[in-house]
């Protein structure tokens, strides 16, 4: 607003510096019947009179603002922004509590960059950066349960899910002698991230017990 008020002030001056001058050569042109160069003049007095009429019509509706414009576009951005990651948080808040976002859920709306090797509806599984084997996948919910203590009881269709899902990436890693699942719960258990994650190590022959 600022901006345009300074524009219009600039716009109104220039008008009026030109105008006695034209007003001048108006007469003189009149006084000569000089068509082509009276064509000239009175163009540019119609573009000035479009530009202030047009400044003076749209003075009230910037982007930012509170008109009309403003609201229909943050509307839209609104539309276009939210996602199905969105709604699988609020279930998660009224099942779960409020379990702030973690590196999970970045990787779950592709906001930073993970190896990918499995997703569906449900969950999805990529390899850990920090692979303790030769073979290191982990398979997240995409409902952010943070850890498997706090899971429900009607949560057992979705955990029964994980696992298949972590078989079958097992055998898509051609894991055939065998590999070790894992999931960590609180401090005890070394949970690192707290949104509930099944870690799949193989490739190598595992110890035990494990540390």
């Amino acid at each position: 607003m600022y901006l345009r008020n300074i524009f219009r002030a600039q716009l109104v001056g220039t008008r009026a510096c030109l105008l006695n001058p034209l007003q001048h050569a108006f007469r003189a042109e009149v006084a000569a019947l000089n068509p082509t160069r009276l064509l000239i003049i009175i163009n540019i007095l119609i573009a000035l009179t479009v530009a202030e009429h047009f400044l003076s019509k749209h003075s009230g509706s910037s982007v930012g603002g509170c008109g009309e414009a403003s609201a229909s576009l943050h509307q839209e951005r609104s539309l276009c922004t939210k996602r199905d990651e969105v709604k699988l948080a609020e279930e998660a808040s009224k099942r779960y509590g409020s379990p702030g976002p973690t590196i999970f859920s970045k990787v779950i709306d592709k906001s930073i960059p993970a190896d990918i090797i499995y997703e569906d509806d449900k969950c999805l599984a990529f390899r850990d950066i920090s692979p303790q084997a030769p073979v290191h996948f982990l398979v997240i919910p995409r409902v952010p349960i943070p850890r498997i203590s706090a899971a429900r009881d009607d949560d057992a269709e979705l955990l029964g899910h994980l696992l298949v899902v972590a078989k079958n990436v097992a055998k898509q890693e051609s894991l055939s002698e065998g590999y070790r699942v894992v999931i960590n719960d609180g401090k005890h258990g070394s949970q690192s991230v707290y949104h509930l994650h099944v870690h799949v190590l193989g490739g190598r022959q595992m110890a035990w017990p494990p540390g």
